[in-house]
């Protein structure tokens, strides 16, 4: 048997291969745990194979601005270029929108629901998108059917397009089909769209069906507008399996979660204490994040939640 010489020496491993192990840690181990363990691993967590995938949609939920800002900044820095998907809610300012697109090379994935967007900074920031094959835009109030065009002429990829809203965003406005007549005429290759809550008409969705004959699935809770036949359905798109307008059990009681029980120990922030020997500088765009002894501000907060979001504020994800 061997002795304790046998035994592999973790913090030996190259940065690359320690990379794509942390890979499997969560969020919070990442940036608060493994920078503490050895000078290797500090650096080995800063590296881009960490960060090729970034998800912190729950945590950005009811962030301020600016702590969100900060965090996307260190995380979309640290992937050097390699960022293959990216979820993130509210995301509000400009500066981080070109950031990700700056960012955009490799990404396939991009989920941006709840963002402060607007037809405008789409237009500046679509043709670094073109390599994206699913984009999530739910909820985005402030971009519409020109948004969605420029999306479709420069992201040639697009199989995936997540455009639900907010029952009170459109409870009582008119019927429109601008946005699924942009959808129709530049997304031939979609295989999943959701537009639950659109106050899109039959006339709308018929042309999207017509002119994405690759289609396989259509989210459309809440689009009381439209009134699809569905044996005309199943003969003419068999493949095409279609969601709504009904809603069942969308705000039962059985549908949320309470929260009133749960304490502020629900919260944990980044790392408070030193670094000491491993500390790891990071970009220098991300300086106001670290104090003169090297620890990471402790504004920056992480809250985690369970199931669904607060009823008051949110509303259930499209499957």
């Amino acid at each position: 048997m061997g002795g304790v010489s046998d035994l592999p020496n973790w913090d030996e491993l190259i940065p690359d291969a320690l990379g794509v192990i942390f890979t499997n840690l969560s969020l919070q181990e990442r940036v608060t745990v493994i920078p503490r363990v050895c000078k290797s691993w500090a650096k080995a967590v800063t590296g881009p194979y960490c960060w090729q995938e970034i998800d912190i949609n729950e945590w950005s939920n009811g962030c301020k601005p600016d702590k969100l800002d900060r965090m996307l900044e260190m995380l979309i820095t640290r992937s050097c270029g390699s960022l293959k998907k990216l979820c993130v809610s509210d995301v509000q300012t400009e500066k981080i929108f070109t950031l990700i697109a700056e960012n955009a090379c490799s990404l396939r994935t991009l989920r941006l629901p709840r963002c402060g967007m607007n037809d405008s900074v789409m237009e500046q920031i679509a043709g670094r998108l073109s390599m994206i094959s699913l984009l999530d835009v739910s909820y985005c109030i402030k971009i519409g059917a020109r948004s969605l065009e420029i999306v479709g002429k420069n992201c040639l990829m697009l199989e995936g397009l997540c455009r639900n809203m907010h029952p009170l965003d459109t409870a009582g406005k008119p019927l429109q089909d601008d946005e699924a007549y942009a959808i129709a005429n530049t997304m031939p290759k979609l295989k999943h769209l959701e537009l639950a809550y659109h106050v899109v008409s039959t006339s709308g969705v018929l042309q999207i069906l017509s002119n994405c004959p690759k289609l396989e699935f259509l989210d459309q809770r809440g689009c009381w507008g439209v009134t699809l036949d569905n044996m005309f359905v199943k003969q003419k798109y068999p493949k095409l399996k279609v969601l709504g307008p009904f809603v069942l059990d969308t705000y039962g009681n059985d549908a949320w979660v309470d929260y009133s029980d749960i304490s502020d120990s629900s919260e944990w922030d980044f790392v408070d204490g030193g670094m000491d020997e491993y500390d790891v500088v990071d970009s220098d765009s991300n300086d106001g994040m670290w104090d003169d002894e090297g620890r990471l501000d402790d504004e920056l907060q992480f809250r985690f939640y369970e199931g669904i979001e607060d009823a008051g504020m949110y509303w259930p994800p499209s499957p």
